[in-house]
């Protein structure tokens, strides 16, 4: 039985995973714990044992008395995030660049054919599943299990944030191009350069998250100071 339940909560756990993912469950977003029970069939012990799971995964948090919230990543979290991240997947792409076979780079070039044209089609959501992809056979190639394991945790991390610095006006052509440059440095098996093109490519991904915040709090209304009032003989 123990068995059988401990399957369980990780199947409630992948299910609320993907929700976060898409959305469904929005960052800063409440779960009732009630709600998600009966909507999932499963009764709340299940669930309480998912949610623990993504806890330590950094995607929600458990208040005392509160409950439990999507995290929502703050600026400071992006910025200790992504220069990490760049470390990572630079060090990937490094890896990569000496490992990768043939046949490897034929699978590699079909994938990044697939991004080029949901770039030229601006399909964002077909763009952010193959670049994934493309992100996790480097990561793959690299063959190092320690730096995938660090990786793929703040990769569930940051996928938080999923889509959104996409949404910049040209970063999906940018980001493409970007990608295609660490792959002809992969295919002229030159190390450095590729580690050196993933960096920019993840640093360049959190200059883009900046800006769109910057250009959305610019676009916020600012509210006029109170009228001064002209005190008359009854004051």
């Amino acid at each position: 039985m123990r068995i059988v339940q401990q399957a369980l909560y990780l199947e409630v756990a992948d299910r609320l995973r993907a929700m976060i993912d898409a959305h469904t469950l929005t960052p800063g977003a409440w779960i009732d714990e009630s709600a998600m029970a009966e909507s999932l069939g499963i009764s709340r012990t299940p669930l309480r044992e998912a949610l623990k799971v993504l806890a330590a995964e950094g995607l929600v948090r458990l208040e005392p008395r509160r409950g439990c919230f999507v995290n929502k990543l703050s600026e400071q979290d992006l910025d200790e995030i992504f220069p990490l991240m760049a470390l990572l997947e630079g060090r990937c792409a490094y890896e990569a660049a000496r490992n990768a076979t043939r046949a490897d780079l034929d699978a590699l070039d079909g994938l990044h054919a697939d991004l080029a044209r949901y770039a030229q089609a601006g399909d964002i959501d077909a763009y952010y599943e193959t670049n994934a992809q493309i992100h996790e056979a480097i990561q793959r190639l690299a063959g190092n299990r320690w730096l995938s394991g660090l990786i793929s945790d703040l990769r569930k991390v940051l996928r938080l944030s999923r889509h959104k610095s996409l949404k910049l006006p040209g970063r999906i052509h940018e980001s493409c191009a970007e990608h295609l440059s660490v792959f002809a440095a992969l295919k002229a098996r030159d190390p450095e350069g590729a580690e050196a093109m993933m960096k920019t490519h993840l640093l360049r991904q959190r200059a883009a998250l900046q800006a769109l915040d910057n250009a959305a709090g610019a676009a916020q209304p600012t509210r006029a100071p109170p009228a001064l009032r002209v005190a008359s003989g009854d004051d």
